[in-house]
Parts: C-alpha cells; structure tokens; sequence
C-alpha cells in the first residue's frame, strides 16, 4: 500500500485484499451525502411543477426511489465480491470490446449531470463569494471538484462523511422554514389525484436512483471481500433513498408554497428561505458541499468509463498517476464548459435530461443484474475481463441485442418534451417507459442467455497476487 492513504493509486484493475478496509456504513454516509442536495430537491419540485398536487408527488416520488434504490444497490453489493468498477464488470455481459456501447452513453450521462449541477453549485459559490458572476463560480467549483477526484477514493468518502452532516442541518433547517413561513397546508391537497403526473414523479425518483447504478460499485469495490452482501446493499438503499426522499420532498414542498419564486432562480430562492445573511452563506456553503460530493462521483466515474473504455482496446488495466490527473481534470474541464453555456431553461432541461438518460441506462442495468443474479450466480472470471480472447470474448451479441431492444421497446411509451410515444398518448401522457425497459430487458435476456454455450466459471476467478498487486 502507498505511505499517503489518502491518495488513491488503483483505478480499473481489482483491487488486492491487503488494500480492502471500510464497513458497509461508509456506503450509508457516502449516498445519503451525495443524494441530500440542491439538485435532488430541484428534482422534487419537478414533479409539481409538471402539474400533480405535493399530496401526491411525494409519495409518488418515495415509490420511485425505492424501486430504482432496490436496483442501484443490487449493483453496490457487487462491489466487495468482485473488487471492480462497475462498468469494467459489465463486460462480462457485453465483452470487452461490447461493452463500450453503453460505456459511451456512461460518459455523456456523468457529462451530463456533472454540467448541470455544476450550474447550480456555481450560482451558490457566487453568492458564497460574492463573486457577482455565475460563470466564475462554476469555475471554482470544477476546479474544487477536480482536486478531490483525482485524490480519490478515500477523500471523496471522507466528503460524503461532511456532506451528511451538512445535508441534515442545512435540509432539516430548510424543512422548519419552510413550514414556518408558509401555509403549506393550505397548498397541499388542492389538485385530485391524475395517474399521468404521479407516474411521472415515480419515474423521476426512479430515474434519480437508476442513474447511480452504472458507478455505485466504485465506491463499494474497496469493501473486504467478506463484507455481507445484504449488508452493503441495505448501506447503499438506506443512504441514497432516505436522503433522496428527504431533499426531494422539501422541493415538491417548495414548489408547491412558492411556484414562479422558485422557478427562476432555485438556488437564490433557498437562500432568500433561509433568512439572515449568515443562515444563508451557511445554506449556500451546504449546497456546495453536497454537490462537491456528487460531483466528484461524476468526475471520477467519467474518468473511470473513459478508462475503461481505452483500455478495452489497449489492453492496459492501470493507469500512471499524472495520466490519472489528465482525465480527470479534462473530463471537469469539459463539464465545467458545457455548463457555462448552458444556464439558460435549467429546469425544464434537466427534466428531459433525467428521462432521457433513464430510457437508455434500464437496459443495461437489467441485464447487468439478471446475468450476476440469475445466469452467472455471482461467478466471473475477472483476469477473462481484460483479455478480448478470454472466456466473455470481444462482443456479445446476446447482450447488446437485448440491449438495442430494451431501448426500442420504450419507444412507445415515452412522454417527453421531444417525443410522445402512442402507448403514452392513450394513458393521458404517463411515462411508464422505464418499467417496461427493465422488465422487457431482463425476461428476454434471461430467455436467451440461458442457451448460449458460454457458461460461468464453478467460482469467482481473480488474478494471482504479483497481477493483482502491479
């Protein structure tokens, strides 16, 4: 092991079990801190904003986490048995050479997400500062974000620890005032109960949830090999679901007592609810540190599928400490970039955002799942994961079949801003096209991947000490 602990040395190779340390609690801190932010409760207030009453947005919202929860933890309880990014193990599924399809689509969600938040984390910093410049906080904040990533793994769990400690103070405080200064009950209840915008908020939590699920064993990966499946997924569940509801729930909150006044300006907004100067700096300083948190999840996950991406094709399954850097600091860069011209309509373009990504990513994490689960049983051969003429080979046609249908299926579903499927036409614009990715996705593919000739090893295969340890 390295004498500094806190910085980080391995990236996509698997990780020795002389390097293994943390509890199933870190899971818990880490996820609950990433989830009790400024955009998950942005995401909340999108589900009233779109037109259901907050009496039934919020539980409408609890339903999607929990199920899109139950689907990223499954994916978090790999991480101890296998020691692997997330995204390097699909190509058990996908091959190595296959799985870059999905990994591409990986790249632009963490782009994606890391831009957007970086929006709203930039506005916070300015008001923080008092920088009077938007863009120059969202520089700030990237280049804060890409210190911490590139140290990683330690010092992002470490960011998680605080990010929970802010996230319930600063929520919590939020939550009293909103209950003190406006008559929210005067504001819940008022709309009847419409199938369309409730499935619209499932599909919002559902979608905030499935989103981690490409990355979350990165951060579980580190487990001793003995930690408790159940154990890791129950950390994982509790912390992201627990404080995605609690943040989203404040935001259908809001954006039911204040409409407009939330709408054009969110972070100011939660600034101006906190009141005195001081209570506001120390909200705004909250925001930042939450989204510090999630945004080093999305460099540090983009860095790791841009990784797994080249190395599928160079063979190398390790990386030199300044090349490490260079992704890094490129992918915020880029962030930071697509942020700083992309401010304008923030929320209405982070709603398409969120389902869009959702349509593409329930495929994958189907078969991801159905196959560790049910067709593999946990076994793989992780040295066969680097090598294209290895047991999973360079593509499977199986899975990426699967997964190009999986997509195809939710066609008609979907209720977008770009798209209204016919199936989501006559259900009065409810978008229940992620269910049927998910489920589509796995029956067929547990249907075909149970004939094919390939099958898993009798264990998990690792790789002797001296490759592990290179």
């Amino acid at each position: 092991m390295r004498s500094d602990p806190l910085v980080e040395h391995r990236t996509i190779e698997v990780i020795p079990d002389e390097e293994r340390h943390g509890s199933p609690r870190g899971q818990f801190t880490l996820w609950f801190g990433a989830t009790t932010q400024i955009t998950a409760i942005v995401d909340g207030a999108l589900a009233v904003v779109a037109g259901s009453d907050a009496l039934w947005a919020i539980p409408a919202l609890l339903l999607g986490n929990v199920l899109g929860g139950a689907v990223m933890a499954l994916h978090a309880a790999q991480g101890p048995r296998l020691g692997l990014p997330q995204m390097i193990s699909s190509r058990a599924q996908f091959g190595v050479y296959g799985a870059v399809l999905p990994l591409v689509l990986v790249v632009l969600m963490y782009l994606g997400f890391a831009a957007t938040g970086s929006v709203l984390a930039g506005q916070a910093v300015s008001r923080l500062l008092h920088l009077g410049d938007t863009t120059a906080g969202i520089l700030v904040f990237g280049a804060l974000t890409a210190v911490v990533a590139v140290t990683g793994y330690r010092v992002i769990h470490i960011a998680g620890r605080i990010a929970t400690v802010a996230g319930v103070a600063g929520l919590g405080y939020l939550m009293a005032a909103v209950l003190v200064r406006y008559d929210v009950a005067g504001h819940v209840g008022e709309k009847p109960f419409d199938a369309a915008t409730f499935l619209l908020a499932v599909a919002l939590g559902a979608g905030w949830q499935l989103t981690f699920g490409p990355y979350v064993a990165d951060y579980s990966r580190y487990l001793p090999r003995s930690t408790s499946a159940r154990a890791t997924f129950w950390s994982a569940f509790a912390g992201s679901v627990v404080g995605s509801q609690w943040a989203m729930t404040l935001g259908a909150l809001i954006a039911a007592v204040a409409g407009d006044a939330f709408l054009s300006d969110q972070v100011g907004f939660v600034g101006d609810l906190a009141g005195p100067a001081a209570a506001a700096l120390l909200v705004y300083l909250v925001i930042v540190t939450g989204k510090l948190t999630v945004n080093c999840l999305n460099a540090y996950g983009g860095f790791m599928s841009l990784l797994t991406t080249v190395t599928a094709f160079t063979g190398r399954s390790a990386l030199a400490p300044a090349a490490r850097a260079a992704y890094i600091t490129g992918f915020t860069a880029v962030s930071v970039l697509i942020a700083t011209v992309a401010s304008a309509d923030f929320l209405d373009n982070f709603k398409s955002f969120v389902l869009l990504i959702l349509t593409v990513f329930t495929p994958w994490s189907a078969i991801n799942l159905t196959d560790y689960y049910l067709i593999s049983r946990e076994r793989v051969d992780v040295p066969a994961l680097y090598d294209p003429d290895g047991r999973y080979g360079r593509w499977n046609v199986t899975a990426l079949s699967c997964y190009v249908l999986g997509v195809a299926a939710q066609v008609p579903f979907l209720a977008q801003k770009l798209y209204t499927g016919p199936v989501a036409e006559r259900l009065g614009g409810a978008d229940v096209s992620w269910i049927v990715g998910l489920v589509v996705t796995g029956a067929v593919y547990h249907a075909w991947a149970r004939r094919r000739p390939s099958r898993p090893p009798a264990a998990v295969s690792y790789p002797s000490s001296s490759e592990a340890s290179s």
